[in-house]
């Protein structure tokens, strides 16, 4: 349903609100007065017993106890706190409690659990008064605000059809910069930009918090289909008991960062799918299986996995929650995510030896409920020296205890998975992972089912890459030797033949010689037949010591090296290089160094030094290495110490700290890290952008290894590269194998596509553009069509363009090359336009911001703009041709015997190029020809058409501003600072300064002016209105003509056929307060 009006839509939201939980008494523009007011009444009806409250009622003094307690915690993390902290205290101070007067109280304010019970209360906002904390500020009223026992927690922000979510959330993000989100109004948790056809959610991240856009979530069903229906979030999403759940459960308190996080759909369905699990456990029973969660890689699944145990915990079904995961990743990152998402009443309790791990297992303290393991040492928890004994184990077992292994895909098929469960045969497993195992890729004849369960939600990385939660991928493979090199090698090998002539001449050998230089009969990749057996493949019959050679490991390293500017942005994003065995990674590493002294490079491998052969190899090769890394980076390191070298090597490859603003510092980042096993899966940096391969992969270590390149970053980062050199067809049906089992059967989007598609896509998006604008009647894209649909549809196609572009780029695309082939099928490929053009789109899409070249006067911008478009550096559009075509024009002019028709000609030419300007210059542009034509102007040598287009543009605008001061008396420098700012009707009179600029007109100068323009004496009044609709006028256009009269009694002045009428500017002005709100 579509709503024309923001008020229609709004009343429709409360309707359907009060009808899924929330009271039907809806209090209207209340303050935050009357909101305290409204609280301290719900406290006292919740807390009216002898004990606390005592019958009498809160005191404005005792409210203020409140807010000083809200504002002492400032942030919306720890006011998180707060509100599910169940109860504040007050010190009694009305003289009618004379069993508590003096005394402290607790009051109980909010339990998670009562939903819809209880003493819990569900009110409505309409229209809420937001004080504002500057002077010259006006007092701003939101949309709608939602309160749970009388604490506003969600602030609702709406927006009418047609206009892009992007208008209502970018209100909230201006209300929380005007510090509107203070005082009672700091305890909104979640924000919800809302339009009849799209709604996103956020959390708040608080007066000196960031908003980014990337946090910014749709809800979607159990399906990950996404809800954008208003009346469907509302039913969902912000039903009750949904919202109450929101704020109660599904928001995270993330200490390690200071910020407060809300759950994505998808994590909510899996957190409480396991908890449900949980509640409805046998604890009697044996071998539990609770299930598996199939979360893509990068979708979070850190934070699900804790704020399921939290849940469970907190609901008291079990006694132990006990994460497990592999050492390694205990070592790093989880342990800290862990205790950064607990609340301040909870313990994440490490266990540093076996000792502590039992003692805590044992416990009946509530600070041990949550415990964080390593498989690795729970598995050996009977055979250390101060192991279980058998009393210990019947101890734990009596015990509700529950699992949750993390990365399940992992060390969870081997033997000590088996002797956890056989040490807690009551326990329930849960599994947490982005690639769970099937039966195609079965470990030891199981797979993630048979060990855990039955899935209980799957978010794939088709899901996470649709949701522009992480990044789809852009797979290459690289031909280190030539297909029909290495098929007639292997026909020769096969055919035991010395040479082609042999082979052919001998009819045995040629038989066998043709059958593998037949590619319908012998492909370069093997395939699995009907009935499931394998037949190879041309690349199955190379040795892996082909790919050893010298030759091979020079081509892999030149292709690196070739394209290591354009795919590395100049050094900005890092890369791994995945190796195959660890003597291949010592010598790729020697080859680089050598090859490339500028490119800072390091290697990442298990430092253990065996007596098996090549150990003298790899020691002299991983001294090298710590060697290098003490040169580059000053850090000392020894093969005993490789691990906190590890440690070292991650946190500058993700900018953690101690290298937080490593980008600025570029001699201390690592620009390539070497690899065999380690770092391809369960490492997070969303500056890794480059995946090289010289390995074979399958199934889930292909995904888990590609997604090392996918986490989200920016316009620079389109998606994740890969580029692979070993077997390449054999790994490139590896990779189709991989995704097909992975994404979930939705194969969308997982690859970005290749130049080719991308350059026709820019082509056929340049060509709809181009209709648009030839549509409307507008030649060479000179100005911007008047029909704000259009123009709608302009910016979205022009944001479409960019993103094909920013992908074509990395992908190898040059401004200076109009021309591309098509590898694979040789088709040609020109483009339609060049870099000219397509800078003259940036600047009419710039125009669209600035509100330059557009009509009609409208209380939100209609179209959704992205800011990195209109960052792009429009000053380098070639000024040098359109200077030559006002060269060519000029000379014509002056030469006898020119035609009239190639003067016209010339100045045709000339017009096309004035698309390359903006609005305002294309009309000081055109004055100027005029001027040259009447012979009113003469052209001075050395000075270009720009130079008079900028000359006539100032003197035109300092005419216009010398013409107002004179007639008005009006301040000139705060009117010039103003106009400096290019303002638009709803932020004219931001902090006041519109206002401040009227205080300065003289208006006895202004009534004489306006009464010359009447005719007729203006009372006051009348006066003050005409001054208002003039300067906002003035300040809008961006100056405008206005004639002096030569006496006050003229009655004709050139201003009077620009101005509004009274009636009509009266409207803009309340429309513009409205905007405000």
């Amino acid at each position: 349903m579509a709503f024309d009006k923001e008020s229609d839509f709004e009343q429709a939201v409360i309707k359907l609100l009060s009808q899924n939980g929330w009271s039907s008494k809806v209090l209207k523009n209340y303050s935050e007065q009357d909101l305290l007011r409204n609280w301290a009444e719900i406290l006292f009806e919740n807390n009216k017993d002898i004990d606390r409250l005592n019958n009498c009622p809160l005191t404005d003094s005792e409210m203020r106890q409140i807010i000083e307690q809200i504002e002492t915690l400032k942030t919306p993390l720890k006011l998180n706190g707060f509100i599910n902290g169940k109860s504040v205290s007050v010190v009694r101070d009305n003289p009618d409690d004379t069993l508590h007067f003096g005394k402290e109280v607790s009051l109980k304010i909010y339990d998670r659990r009562e939903i819809a019970g209880g003493d819990s209360c569900y009110q409505i906002v309409q229209q809420p008064k937001f004080p504002t904390k500057s002077k010259i500020l006006n007092d701003r009223r939101g949309d709608l605000m939602l309160l749970i026992n009388g604490m506003p927690v969600i602030h609702i922000e709406l927006k009418k059809s047609g206009i892009p979510v992007s208008q209502a959330y970018h209100q909230i993000e201006k209300y929380s910069h005007e510090s509107i989100f203070t005082g009672l109004f700091s305890l909104v948790q979640i924000f919800v930009a809302m339009t009849p056809e799209e709604t996103v959610y956020f959390a708040n991240p608080g007066k000196e918090g960031t908003f980014n856009p990337d946090y910014y979530f749709h809800w979607a069903d159990f399906n990950n289909e996404p809800i954008n229906e208003w009346d469907k979030i509302i039913s969902t999403l912000l039903s009750i008991p949904m919202a109450h759940q929101l704020i109660g459960f599904y928001t995270v308190a993330d200490d390690s960062d200071g910020v407060l996080k809300v759950m994505r759909s998808y994590q909510y369905y899996a957190a409480s799918a396991i908890s449900d699990k949980v509640a409805k456990t046998k604890w009697d029973d044996t071998n539990q299986l609770g299930g598996f969660v199939w979360h893509t890689t990068g979708s979070g699944k850190t934070m699900t996995s804790f704020k399921s145990a939290q849940l469970i915990a907190s609901s008291k079904d079990a006694d132990k929650v006990v994460f497990l995961m592999d050492r390694i990743e205990l070592g790093t990152q989880s342990l800290k995510e862990y205790r950064g998402f607990a609340n301040e009443n909870e313990d994440v309790q490490e266990t540093e030896n076996t000792g502590v791990l039992i003692t805590k297992l044992k416990s009946s303290n509530p600070a041990d409920t949550l415990i964080v393991t390593s498989i690795q040492k729970m598995s050996n928890i009977k055979e250390e020296n101060d192991g279980l004994n058998e009393k210990d184990i019947e101890t734990i077992n009596q015990k509700r205890i529950v699992f949750i292994v993390d990365e399940a895909h992992r060390s969870t098929f081997g033997d000590m998975l088996i002797t956890i469960k056989n040490t807690f045969p009551k326990a329930i497993f849960f599994g947490f992972t982005g690639t769970p195992i099937h039966e195609e890729n079965q470990k030891k004849k199981n797979t993630t089912t048979t060990v855990f369960g039955n899935e209980l939600h799957r978010y794939s990385i088709a899901d996470g890459i649709r949701d522009k939660n992480v990044l789809g991928f852009d797979p290459h493979k690289v031909m280190t030797f030539k297909d029909k090199d290495v098929r007639k090698a292997v026909a020769l090998e096969k055919a035991k033949a010395q040479n082609e002539q042999e082979a052919i001449e001998d009819p045995k050998k040629s038989k066998v010689y043709y059958k593998y230089m037949d590619k319908t009969k012998v492909p370069m990749a093997g395939y699995k037949d009907e009935l499931g057996g394998y037949v190879k493949g041309i690349e199955d019959y190379l040795p892996n010591s082909q790919y050893r050679t010298e030759e091979h490991i020079n081509a892999v390293v030149k292709d690196i090296l070739e394209n290591w500017v354009t795919l590395s942005h100049n050094g900005k994003f890092h890369a791994i290089f995945a190796t195959s065995s660890i003597p291949e990674a010592i010598t790729y590493y020697s080859v680089i160094k050598n090859a490339s002294s500028n490119l800072k490079v390091t290697a990442l491998f298990d430092p253990n030094i065996d007596n098996n052969g090549g150990a003298v190899y790899k020691e002299e090769g991983l001294s090298q290495i710590i060697k290098d890394y003490k040169d580059c980076y000053g850090q000392n390191f020894t093969i005993p110490t490789f691990a906190k070298m590890k440690k070292d090597i991650s946190a500058r490859l993700a900018h953690k700290k101690p290298y937080e603003r490593i980008e600025r510092e570029p001699d201390k980042q690592i620009d390539l890290l070497i690899v065999v096993d380690q770092m391809l899966t369960g490492f997070d940096s969303k500056w890794i952008n480059t995946l090289y391969l010289d390995k074979m992969l399958e199934y889930e270590n292909i995904i888990q290894a590609f997604s090392r390149t996918n986490r989200l970053f920016g316009p620079d980062k389109p998606f994740g590269t890969i580029k692979f050199y070993r077997r390449p067809h054999t790994m490139e049906k590896n990779i189709e194998a991989a995704v097909k089992l992975y994404s979930g059967e939705k194969p969308w989007g997982l690859f970005a596509q290749h130049l080719p598609e991308n350059l026709k896509a820019m082509n056929d998006i340049f060509e709809e553009i181009s209709l648009l604008f030839s549509n409307a009647g507008i030649d060479n894209f000179e100005k911007l069509p008047t029909d704000i649909t259009v123009c709608r549809k302009f910016a979205k196609c022009l944001k479409e363009l960019n993103d094909h572009l920013e992908a074509a780029k990395i992908q190898g695309f040059k401004w200076d090359v109009l021309s591309y082939q098509d590898n694979e099928s040789g088709e040609v490929i020109d483009m339609l336009f060049d870099e000219q053009q397509y800078l003259v789109l940036v600047l009419r899409y710039k125009e669209l911001a600035s509100g330059e070249g557009t009509s009609g006067i409208s209380d939100d911008v209609p179209y959704d703009l992205v800011s990195y478009i209109t960052e792009i550096d429009t000053g380098v559009i070639d000024s040098d041709y359109m200077n030559s075509r006002f060269e060519k024009y000029m000379k014509l002019l002056q030469l006898d015997g020119a035609t009239q028709e190639s003067i016209e000609q010339a100045e045709t030419e000339l017009h096309k190029t004035f698309a390359m300007l903006s609005q305002e210059e294309q009309r000081y542009a055109d004055i100027f020809l005029h001027d040259i034509q009447r012979g009113e102007v003469q052209v001075e040598v050395g000075k270009t058409f720009r130079d008079y287009i900028t000359e006539y543009q100032s003197k035109a605008k300092n005419d216009q501003i010398q013409k107002i001061v004179t007639a008005l008396g009006v301040n000139e420098s705060m009117l010039r600072n103003i106009m400096s700012l290019k303002l638009n009707v709803n932020n004219i009179n931001e902090f006041g300064r519109f206002d401040e600029l009227k205080k300065t007109v003289d208006k006895e100068k202004a009534k004489q002016y306006f009464e010359a323009l009447e005719g007729k004496k203006l009372i006051p009044p009348k006066v003050n209105i005409k001054i208002d609709n003039l300067l906002r006028d003035f300040i809008l256009s961006d100056g405008i003509d206005i004639q002096l009269a030569a006496n006050k009694n003229k009655e004709t002045f050139s201003y009077s056929e620009e101005i509004m009428n009274t009636e009509s500017m009266l409207k803009v002005a309340e429309k513009s307060e409205y905007g405000k709100k």
